[in-house]
């Protein structure tokens, strides 16, 4: 009885391996017959589209097409200089040459700092020669300063009292 039972479960055993192998190959096959499905949707979904697309451009001609892209720059040529005329101020005060007004200023500029540079008043060169020894020329201009500021407040006392 035990050796029929091992026959047996051999025989399920190659039974079994039988059906696996079995419901491999189909499972193969229905998956290749989903592909081809597949591949003939898109296929047929192709052939309406490139139809379609035959019958848009049946009516297009390529040098048509090529006068509208060239009308179309033409007017966005034209549409650019309309906006740049309108953008450009419109000639007010431009009847100046600015180099002219640039050196205008300039000449103006240097009548000022001329006129400034009148009103500077430089202190006295001492009529004495300078010392030999570097004690002595201090103490000279020590006291040519000192003199300066003397007569600088003299004056602002006169006008002052006046």
């Amino acid at each position: 009885a035990a050796l029929q039972a091992l026959k047996r479960k051999k025989r399920y055993e190659k039974q079994l391996s039988q059906i696996d192998g079995t419901l491999s190959t189909i499972e193969f096959q229905r998956e290749a017959l989903e592909n081809s499905h597949t591949n003939t949707e898109v296929l047929k979904n192709m052939g309406y589209a490139a139809q379609a697309m035959k019958k848009v451009h049946e009516n297009m001609d390529l040098n048509k097409i090529d006068d509208l892209m060239q009308d179309i720059t033409e007017q966005q040529d034209v549409a650019q200089e309309i906006s740049d005329a309108i953008s450009n101020r419109a000639g007010f005060g431009d009847e100046f040459d600015e180099d002219e007004l640039m050196a205008e200023l300039e000449e103006l500029e240097q009548e000022e700092l001329n006129k400034g540079m009148r009103d500077v008043r430089l202190p006295s060169v001492p009529s004495t020669s300078l010392p030999s020894r570097p004690g002595k020329l201090l103490a000279i201009l020590s006291s040519t300063r000192k003199r300066a500021e003397d007569e600088d407040e003299m004056k602002r006392l006169a006008a002052w009292a006046s």
